[in-house]
């Protein structure tokens, strides 16, 4: 495996279906990510499937955020189940959109005359589909799950691509209300097969004399990728609690996180969640650290804080999060608001 991930890193791209790593729940984002060892809710199909297993009830999960300026839109659909006190299924669903894209392409007529009239509209967007299976092991306190994951992307009517994908977790509780989990994506190596229009891009490319575009690659290769994390649930006065939790994002290819090297770059992720008598959530995390270069040279550590809170009431659940709190990242901040349903409300 390792000696194919170094061959592979060679020819595939570092970025792929990279909305598919946005995260969903507002809860989760709010804790900077930082829940692959909690996650135990119908939003463990996304953050590790091997959660669902302590489902009591069916659930239905609902988000939406937008990204710059609201011109691209974040939605996130989920419902989950029980299959018995051992095993637990799921689907989800995540779109992330730009629309109304105005094409002008068709601009300038054959004449040479401008014409309004001829400009359209277009929407790109990808969608991931995700069907996920948990199921306690004989192991005490151990639990798996895996995913399978149909991905298609959508540009206009220019390219479409449909992609395929496994991912697979695993989470461990001891007696003392530690967890440990592990979530690997993609491990087969998520592909994409592009179809890509070649008459309109032959329009295109020829529209601007000297440009030479060269027709794109039409497969995309998803490299693996692990999330490794641990965290501990403190009980005060019965009545109050405090989660902590530390992830490890590792991706196999060099880039800017904090530890990187030719091989695997390390993202560490901080996160909290203060309760009260399990009705009001206070959220708090730090993640995202870069080492960026600055226009003089010099190297500046950038991080992307996160703010939560949260209410449940009677299988209600309503959470937001502020991410990138005061621009500390060169990632923008955003609004998340997510809903959460748990069935046993109707009986």
């Amino acid at each position: 495996m390792l000696v194919s991930l170094g061959t592979l890193g060679q020819t595939a791209r570092k970025y792929s279906n990279e909305f598919m790593n946005i995260g969903v729940d507002a809860a989760a984002l709010g804790m900077s990510n930082t829940v692959v060892s909690l996650t135990a809710d119908v939003n463990s199909g996304y953050w590790n499937p091997a959660g669902l297993t302590a489902l009591e009830d069916n659930q239905l999960a609902l988000m939406h955020s937008s990204y710059f300026a609201n011109i691209a839109n974040y939605n996130y659909m989920a419902f989950a189940m029980p299959l018995d006190t051992e095993s637990a299924v799921g689907i989800s669903l995540i779109r992330f959109g730009v629309d109304d894209i105005l094409d002008t392409t068709q601009l300038i007529d054959d004449q040479g005359n401008i014409n309004y009239d001829r400009i359209k509209r277009f929407s790109t967007a990808d969608y991931g589909l995700t069907f996920s299976y948990a199921r306690n092991l004989k192991l005490q306190g151990f639990s798996y799950g895996i995913n399978a994951k149909v991905i298609r992307r959508i540009i206009g009517d220019f390219a479409s691509s449909w992609g395929f994908g496994l991912d697979a977790g695993l989470q461990f509780q001891t007696d003392k209300d530690w967890k440990f989990g592990i979530m690997a994506r993609d491990i087969t190596t998520t592909y994409n097969a592009w179809a890509i229009d070649e008459d309109k891009f032959n329009d295109i490319s020829d529209a601007v004399e000297g440009q030479n575009q060269s027709l794109p690659e039409k497969t995309e290769i998803t490299i693996p990728k692990l999330q490794l994390g641990l965290s501990k649930k403190f009980i005060f006065h019965y009545d109050y609690s405090l989660v902590t939790a530390l992830d490890l994002n590792v991706r196999f290819a060099e880039n800017n996180d904090i530890i990187s090297t030719s091989f695997a770059s390390i993202n560490p992720a901080f996160g909290f969640e203060f309760g009260y008598t399990d009705l009001v959530f206070l959220r708090g995390g730090l993640g995202n650290f870069q080492n960026e270069t600055q226009f003089d040279d010099s190297q500046t550590t950038t991080f992307q804080p996160n703010f939560g809170v949260g209410f449940k009431y009677r299988g209600i659940q309503i959470d937001y999060a502020f991410t990138d709190i005061g621009d500390q990242s060169a990632a923008l901040y955003s609004n998340v608001f997510s809903l959460k349903l748990d069935f046993s409300i109707f009986r």
